[in-house]
């Protein structure tokens, strides 16, 4: 299989993201060299996934730490406190974000008071998660494909997909899109279906974007065609989607469009599986229905970006334009998430293991 991409690149205290906004048509990378870069990229979404933003933003503070001055241990443990809160702010529906700024904080209040100590602790822990990140994709994966393996009774299967959960995602390889992959290696999967997800489009420009470099044979479709598509194609067994916030019973915050998958699947027969770091999982949200979502501007809804066609049907990458497809005046709702209710998910797969539910019909995430 090809090597998957990257959608981050850090080394030596140097931080690039492949630009998400110019994709599937460019690959650019742009360099973030302060807390502000990396509020400013996760706010425009020119970086997306819950785990990316949050070793992004965790990122971008060390790099401008890095080409900032020292000063005392309190100004030092301020100053890194509350560029993490201000960071938390740049999309709060994601707990990996709020997560992480927990935990590197406490790790900042646990050092020495000594300047330079508490940078480098902070450092560490940031480039830890980055590392991090990858080991507990592929672990995501593999706890996957045994899961699949032993629940659905078949040597092969189709699966599908909403929003983009890959290494465009996360440091690399991905969560939902991580089983993806790693039931393709093994010769189980025998068809990826993904979502284009509207009104964003992270299905069509970044998913298909990377189901098409590794060559993982895979249809694109409307967010529309989800329910036709598993009535009339019986050989998907599974749909697969990511996190963005596990509450503590299971219900799960993730993309607009994942809440109708769930019932469709359901109705189908369909199992419907939730891909996560434990670290989206919120322990301190009971359920669902206190997840705050967040509500995105309207522009995305009327209008579609992209290079203009040639009259040849090549694409001009030099010539990108903007169109408003909708009438004008219209009144938007546009919600970036909905929450999928855990009695419509039949398993949630860890880089710990695979929770299902009890007899009761409940999930014991605390015992992962």
């Amino acid at each position: 299989m090809a090597q998957t991409l990257l959608a981050i690149k850090y080394q030596d205290q140097q931080l690039e993201i492949l630009d998400q906004l110019r994709l599937p048509h460019e690959s650019v990378y742009v360099k973030i060299q302060t807390a502000q870069d990396g509020f400013d990229a996760i706010r425009s979404m020119t970086v997306r996934g819950a785990p990316a933003i949050a070793i992004v933003a965790a990122l971008s503070l060390a790099v401008e730490l890095a080409q900032t001055e020292l000063g005392s241990a309190e100004a030092e443990r301020a100053l890194i406190l509350q560029r993490l809160a201000f960071l938390v702010e740049s999309r709060p529906t994601a707990v990996n974000l709020a997560n992480a700024a927990r935990a590197l904080g406490a790790v900042v209040e646990a050092a020495p008071a000594d300047a330079a100590a508490i940078r480098a602790a902070y450092t560490a822990a940031a480039e830890r998660m980055l590392a991090d990140d990858v080991a507990d994709n592929r672990s995501i994966g593999d706890n996957g494909l045994a899961w699949a393996r032993a629940t659905l009774g078949a040597d092969r299967f189709g699966v599908l997909t909403i929003c983009n959960t890959g290494s465009l995602a996360t440091a690399g390889y991905g969560t939902a899109l991580g089983i993806i992959r790693s039931l393709h290696t093994a010769g189980v999967l025998d068809h990826a279906y993904a979502l284009e997800t509207r009104p964003y489009n992270q299905g069509s420009r970044l998913t298909a974007y990377e189901l098409v470099y590794e060559k993982i044979p895979a249809t694109l479709v409307t967010d529309s065609m989800a329910s036709v598509l598993l009535k009339t194609h019986p050989e998907i067994k599974m749909v697969v989607v990511g996190a963005d916030r596990v509450a503590a019973n299971g219900d799960t915050t993730n993309k607009i469009g994942t809440y109708q998958l769930a019932i469709t699947a359901r109705y189908h027969g369909v199992k419907f599986v939730v891909a996560a770091p434990t670290t989206s999982i919120d322990f301190d949200t009971p359920d669902g229905s206190s997840i705050v979502i967040e509500h995105r501007k309207p522009h995305e809804l009327v209008t579609l970006r992209g290079p203009v066609v040639r009259d040849d049907g090549s694409l001009d990458v030099d010539d990108v334009r903007t169109v408003h497809v909708a009438a004008p005046g219209i009144d938007v709702w546009n919600p970036a998430f909905d929450i999928a209710p855990a009695e419509l998910i039949d398993a949630i797969v860890t880089e710990k293991g695979v929770a299902v539910k009890d007899a009761d019909g409940r999930f014991h995430l605390d015992r992962l």
